[in-house]
């Protein structure tokens, strides 16, 4: 039986991680990140797809992919969280859960960062957990489509 597929997307600048912002984004690398939602998918019987573009086509090209393909979407928009209608519209068009993580707590931050277009379209959001957000988003993956 093959394993259900849960799409990792990671926007732009995150592939900067470990050196980008430290004070704000810590020192865990991309890798790291990886690293953790995969071995959380791996408790929870998921395998991980991860993608990793600055280019919003290519997330959205990612999320076309996915439909009929993948159980779930786990996305950390980035900089795409404010202002990526397309990634939204996109999003929209998939028929399973999509959670919406973020590093760091966005409202905790600028002014700016406070409104995402990605939101609206998620079925849940978890902000401000770092690394163990990663975790916290696939148990709730897992108590959305079930655990195989």
């Amino acid at each position: 039986m093959t394993q259900p597929v849960v799409l990792v997307l990671s926007g732009p600048n995150l592939n900067l991680l470990g050196t980008r912002e430290p004070e704000v984004y810590g020192s865990d690398t991309l890798a790291d990140y990886v690293a953790a939602v995969t071995e959380s998918a791996g408790v929870h019987g998921f395998t991980i797809e991860h993608v990793q573009s600055s280019r919003e086509a290519d997330v959205v090209e990612s999320v076309h992919a996915g439909i009929g393909r993948v159980a779930g979407i786990i996305i950390n928009p980035g900089a795409f969280t404010h202002y990526a209608w397309a990634i939204h519209d996109a999003l929209a068009a998939f028929p399973g859960p999509v959670i919406e993580l973020h590093i760091s707590n966005p409202v905790r931050r600028e002014g700016w960062r406070h409104t995402s277009v990605i939101t609206p379209v998620a079925t849940g959001t978890i902000t401000g957990f770092g690394i163990v957000g990663y975790r916290l988003a696939l148990d709730a993956m897992a108590a959305l489509v079930g655990a195989p």
